[in-house]
């Protein structure tokens, strides 16, 4: 099942271990059981330290596999076959268990470790699905250090009746002990704090205590993390702070324009970010948002935990997020049909009828990458021609499953109080309405920058919610500077959101210089 060279990457991972792994594996008489078997057996192949042992357990699910430490009693359960983007998972999962330490701080290690409770978490996966990774690995993590915390991997696409009778329609859902927990992206910062009741109050009075920062970046995607490299490098005091590392390119499956890179895929160029940020020595304070800028002497960002960070110069590098239709029904389906992200959610659909808003670039990839698994694809384009490339707009034609209606207005997203039944439009020619019968939305029509919080802000911004910024990145006020998507810069791409990080944190740094001589040339 595994090639020769990826073998021999696993067998150097291996060598690692330092306590025995049991990989339990129940099975039945499907291909996706023989695939199972074969890649554990592959997997101890690799290491003595690894051996397969069989459950017979009529009530367990089949396929899976259960990572088991007998040494601490620590349980990973991973049902289906995880490959594709859960690969990783599993490797790191067998890692942990074996004793290898974890990529956590010391803090949130010990705060893992001191949970009394049986936690029992479910979280449903698409191997498609770049977003559900992070969250699968950071809930691993903590069933690898506490016996009392157990977790499983579950393929929606494999356990499709599992999926409809929990009304899953979105990936990455997590059940806690039998009820909902999250759905979407969640870090361990955010897991910790909803499962340790005091976790909340301890992480913000810790960043309350920090010390003033230089350069305090605010947002942690491509723009953020050039911007934080370049204040480190000048020896600045550097913190970043935001939700999750990486920010909505997490969530990008293929980038292929990113100049001296062939190809590349969203997640891999988010851990090559982290990892180049953390080569310096910059506090990245994750699982955190935004909810207030007010200035004094310093620039402060109050945080939605309560905290406050206190800062010379800040970078506001929040970003943008998709942009929602706003018609009725739209939020009450909302992880019920209604979706953002084809990769994503898009094998929960499998051989049903789905329709895309949007006929830009973004909404046509999505119905040519839906039309390889669902029935059919539906575009609705607002306005009377697309705006998608022409080799896009050609490949999503000579699909026999794919319609485009363009000139069509969404009105309402239908639904019979647990999942989506389809959606109304007017042809914007003829005003004749119109409906359709589908099980998923999936909305593509662009972005909105994150910067709600800005609003009572002194912060000058344009109708559209975009912080205005000048050529160095600085914004209408003093010491606070801008870059990537969430400001007036035209245009939405990786690359640029990186040179305007750094072009932000070159101006910080003039400007820290000139205030620090002109407070010098006042005091004498």
């Amino acid at each position: 099942m595994l090639d020769q060279n990826l073998k021999n990457q696993l067998k150097s991972h291996f060598s690692a271990l330092k306590d025995p792994v049991e990989l339990v594996i129940a099975l039945d008489d499907s291909n996706k059981s023989k695939e199972l078997e074969t890649l554990a057996n592959d997997f101890a192949s690799l290491s003595d330290q690894i051996s397969v042992t069989n459950n017979t357990d009529i009530s367990v699910r089949k396929p899976s596999m259960t990572v088991h430490s007998p040494v601490r009693d620590t349980d990973i359960q991973f049902a289906g076959v995880p490959m594709g983007h859960e690969f990783t998972s599993l490797v790191l999962a067998v890692l942990q268990t074996g004793g290898h330490p974890a990529k956590a701080s010391n803090d949130e290690i010990e705060q893992i470790q001191a949970l009394d409770t049986q936690l029992n978490f479910e979280i449903y996966i698409s191997l498609s699905c770049q977003t559900c990774p992070q969250v699968v690995q950071a809930l691993n993590l903590m069933a690898a250090q506490n016996p009392l915390i157990k977790t499983t991997m579950i393929d929606g696409a494999l356990f499709q009746d599992e999926v409809n009778e929990r009304n899953v329609l979105a990936v990455p859902a997590v059940y806690l002990n039998g009820q909902l927990f999250s759905q979407g992206a969640v870090t361990l910062t955010d897991i910790l704090t909803k499962v340790d009741g005091n976790g909340a109050a301890k992480q913000a009075q810790k960043l309350n205590d920090k010390d003033v920062f230089d350069v305090l970046v605010v947002g942690g995607g491509p723009a953020g993390a050039s911007a934080a490299v370049y204040a480190a490098r000048k020896g600045l005091n550097t913190g970043v702070v935001g939700e999750r590392f990486g920010g909505q390119v997490a969530d990008t499956m293929s980038i292929e324009n990113f100049i001296s890179v062939k190809a590349t895929e969203g997640p891999k160029l988010v851990a090559q970010l982290e990892e180049h940020v953390k080569q310096y020595d910059v506090d990245i304070m994750a699982g955190q948002r935004a909810a207030k800028l007010s200035t004094d002497t310093l620039i402060n960002i109050e945080l939605e935990s309560g905290a406050t960070l206190k800062a010379k110069s800040v970078i506001l590098a929040t970003g943008a997020r998709w942009r929602n239709m706003n018609v009725p029904g739209e939020a009450e389906y909302k992880g019920r049909g209604v979706a953002y992200c084809p990769h994503c959610d898009g094998p929960l659909f499998k051989g049903k009828p789905v329709a895309v808003i949007g006929g830009g670039n973004s909404g046509i990839e999505a119905a040519i990458d839906l039309a390889n698994i669902v029935e059919h694809v539906t575009v609705l384009e607002f306005a009377d021609t697309l705006r998608a490339d022409d080799v896009l707009v050609k490949k999503a034609q000579s699909l026999s499953n794919i319609t485009i209606i363009k000139n069509a207005q969404t009105t309402e997203v239908l639904g019979d109080e647990k999942r989506v039944t389809g959606l109304r439009y007017t042809d914007r020619v003829t005003q004749q309405q119109h409906e359709l019968t589908l099980a998923g939305i999936f909305v593509q029509i662009g972005l909105v920058p994150n910067t709600e919080f800005l609003q009572d802000s002194p912060i000058a911004l344009t109708k559209f919610g975009e912080i205005e910024i000048d050529n160095k990145g600085a914004t209408s006020v003093p010491g606070v500077y801008a870059a990537g998507d969430a400001t007036t810069e035209p245009f939405k791409q990786i690359i640029i959101a990186m040179g305007s990080g750094a072009t932000a944190s070159l101006g910080a740094f003039d400007y820290l210089i000139r205030h620090s001589e002109e407070k010098a040339t006042r005091a004498a």
